[in-house]
């Protein structure tokens, strides 16, 4: 190597390291932003056919927004609709200062002011409040900028993906047959952790979330958004969350619900995990139970939140890197160029 080279390669390192620390603070909604324009892509080539890219990625970007606000909506709704149904439970004449002070007196045999106590607890609440308020306003530009940036990021990679494809193939030292085997073998790893676990967490959390509402478990919009979660990882599911709900009704004196509840769980959400699953990611690429465990948990602490997704892709990524490299490796060791 001469000096020239070395210099260039040196430049290189350094911009790539000032590069990766300019990206770091917003790595969630960047990988959030490439997971989603993956996803999206199918669909903008097929648009790409009847209309021009920038107004192809725009009408997805559009419905991807949408995608998200409507759910968080819906959430919000249903968070707020509990919160008034538990402040109408309140009977607030029990609640009168006097009574209160009367009944503490009674069992304690001291004398309490209420109204300075609370008054005094509200002071300390506004201190704290005030003393975080510049976190608070930091942490939700932060978000606010994340989110934008997405937004930006996810257009561009769906109008000008091709571009940026032929243009990852060129400076990759590989020749085309390998990287077009690298590059079916990703893919068939990305739709396994996509299709064969996301798909079927989302599929498997929404039925038994069903399953909640219709017995009457309080708050069943969350605990479904919970199970969802949980049925990524596999060995575990939704069971955290209707195996609880099942013994709460049968605490609360509704054996008939709590039966229905237990029995719906086993069979409906059961058979859809071991008909579903198998189907789905047969028709991928087949990923051990190990691997997605291993992903899911190592993801979420380097990756955070999107450790949910990327974390198997990953190690299916380090799989599929290693099975091209045992197909073509002794061909690439006496390919011209490749010493």
């Amino acid at each position: 190597m001469n000096l020239s080279k070395g210099f260039l390669l040196a430049l290189i390192a350094l911009f790539a390291y000032l590069s990766l620390l300019l990206v770091l603070p917003f790595s969630q909604y960047i990988l959030g932003a490439i997971l989603i324009a993956y996803v999206l892509y199918p669909i903008q080539e097929r648009l790409e056919r009847r209309m021009s890219p920038a107004i192809a990625a725009g009408g997805l970007v559009a419905l991807a927004i949408a995608g998200f606000v409507v759910p968080l909506l819906v959430v919000v709704a249903a968070v707020a609709s509990d919160a008034r149904r538990l402040l109408e439970q309140v009977n607030t004449d029990s609640l009168e200062m006097a009574e209160l002070e009367r009944a503490i007196e009674e069992q304690t045999g001291r004398t309490v002011d209420l109204p300075s106590v609370l008054a005094d607890a509200a002071q300390n609440v506004g201190s704290v409040v005030l003393g975080r308020s510049t976190e608070w306003f930091s942490a939700i530009t932060h978000v606010l900028v994340g989110l934008g940036l997405a937004v930006f990021l996810l257009y561009y990679l769906l109008k000008d993906g091709s571009d940026l494809l032929a243009w990852m193939r060129e400076l990759t030292p590989l020749p085309d047959d390998v990287q077009d085997d690298f590059y079916q073998r990703l893919d068939e790893v990305m739709w396994a952790v996509l299709a064969g676990h996301v798909l079927i967490a989302i599929i498997q959390g929404t039925i038994a979330g069903l399953g909640l509402l219709a017995t009457g478990v309080p708050n069943a919009a969350f605990w479904t958004f919970v199970m969802i979660i949980l049925s990524l990882i596999p060995l575990i599911g939704s069971f955290m969350v209707w195996g609880p709900a099942v013994i709460y009704l049968g605490l609360t004196g509704d054996l008939l619900l709590a039966a229905g509840l237990f029995g719906y769980s086993v069979i409906v959400v059961g058979l859809s995990d071991d008909y579903l699953r198998p189907i789905v990611v047969d028709r991928y690429a087949e990923l051990n139970p190990s691997v997605i465990i291993l992903g899911v948990l190592g993801g979420v602490y380097a990756f955070g939140v999107m450790g949910l997704f990327y974390g198997p892709v990953v190690l299916g990524a380090l799989i599929a890197t290693l099975a091209v490299m045992n197909d073509h490796y002794d061909r690439l060791e006496n390919e011209p160029g490749m010493q």
